[in-house]
């Protein structure tokens, strides 16, 4: 194998990625093809790479991670061991670590998936494909989480709710019927809401939340607008899904906003998928091989991620070098993002020796 770590990374952290992919993606064919590999391109612009023999009665498990990062581009640094730059751990660590490991790992008679996603922090359209088209025996979701072994995390849905009134003139304001004398009663419903309809605290990823976050509504100051909008963040647990919240919300709003208030609960994304919560059995083989190799904590990832796509389907845990935040703030998707290529390094072992011994 010629495949470089330190070399790759470099490279993938100096290429930007927050607003086009491309040279990402012919970065990582390139690396494959030079090894041997022949990567396709699906119809969402995943890079699926396999090793083994499709079909065999072997074990499959998949790696998956994104190359796709936030805005702004941050340029390329190196001091010693650190680099900095946008997409250093987030996630272009956890990428060199996985190409590393389905490059050098030995399989046995099982099969080993790479399956890179574009778009995993806007839409993530690709994971939710890799998600229909995959079935596998494990899933590891490359994040940065200091090498502890994540077999959970909060479901994300971005929601809104719009209430309708009747536009007036402000001088006749009873002449109409003003949608944001409701706005009071519908804050207060949306933070009461888990205490009468939540699922409860889940014993791993705690309790669900919803933090209304935004209003919007009306326009000159002498006319009583037709419509104002609150929108507001979801974080589920386990057994609640999206689809669950959505229809039990607007069951509760029947019963707490005014009877006159017509009213609209929508996605704030309708075009993208929503990750459901999801949460991985502590004692399967998957999670305590990973934990037992790496030294790790086993706890919760702190975010939404894709790997939500895949654990319906299989033992799915969230792992890879690098940190969301430190001692001193937000590290990931922040202007100071940095990671060590020794751990890097440390995560590549990890895994392959996982794959080793799971295969």
């Amino acid at each position: 194998m010629t495949f470089d770590l330190d070399e790759f990374h470099r490279r993938a952290v100096q290429i930007p990625s927050h607003e086009d992919v491309a040279e990402m993606r012919d970065l990582v064919v390139e690396t494959l093809q030079n090894e041997g590999h022949e990567p396709e391109i699906d119809e969402t612009g995943n890079i699926v790479a396999v090793r083994g023999t499709t079909g065999n009665t072997g074990t499959h498990l998949v790696l998956n991670t994104h190359i796709d990062t936030v805005p702004p581009h941050q340029p390329f640094e190196r001091d010693g061991d650190i680099v900095r730059g946008r997409g250093a751990c987030d996630a272009k660590g956890p990428l060199a670590a996985m190409l590393d490991a389905f490059l050098s790992a030995s399989i046995g008679d099982g099969q080993l998936t790479l399956a890179i996603t574009p778009n995993e922090e806007t839409s993530q359209l690709g994971g939710a494909h890799l998600g229909d088209e995959l079935s596998a025996d494990g899933y590891i979701v490359g994040e940065p989480t200091g090498l502890d072994v994540c077999p959970a995390a909060r479901g994300n849905f971005g929601g809104y709710v719009t209430i309708y009134g009747e536009s007036a003139h402000a001088s006749e304001p009873n002449s109409g019927t003003n949608p944001l004398r409701a706005i009071g009663a519908l804050i207060e419903a949306l933070e009461a809401y888990d205490t009468q309809c939540g699922p409860g605290e889940h014993e791993l990823l705690g309790k669900s939340t919803l933090a209304p976050t935004r209003v919007e509504g009306g326009g000159p100051l002498n006319q009583i607008p037709s419509e104002c909008t609150v929108s507001f963040d979801r974080r589920t647990v386990p057994p609640e899904t999206i689809d669950d919240f959505v229809a039990s919300l607007e069951a509760y709003l029947d019963q707490r906003l005014p009877g006159e208030v017509d009213y609209e609960v929508g996605a704030a994304y309708p075009d993208s998928p929503s990750p459901d919560a999801f949460a991985t059995e502590l004692q399967s083989e998957l999670v305590q091989t990973l934990a037992t190799v790496s030294g790790g904590e086993i706890r919760p990832f702190e975010a939404a991620t894709e790997a939500s796509y895949f654990a319906d389907d299989a033992p799915t845990v969230v792992f890879g070098p690098g940190v969301l935040a430190d001692e001193e703030g937000p590290v990931a998707h922040s202007n100071r993002e940095y990671i060590s290529l020794s751990a890097i390094a440390d995560a590549a072992s990890d895994l392959s020796e996982t794959l080793e011994i799971l295969m």
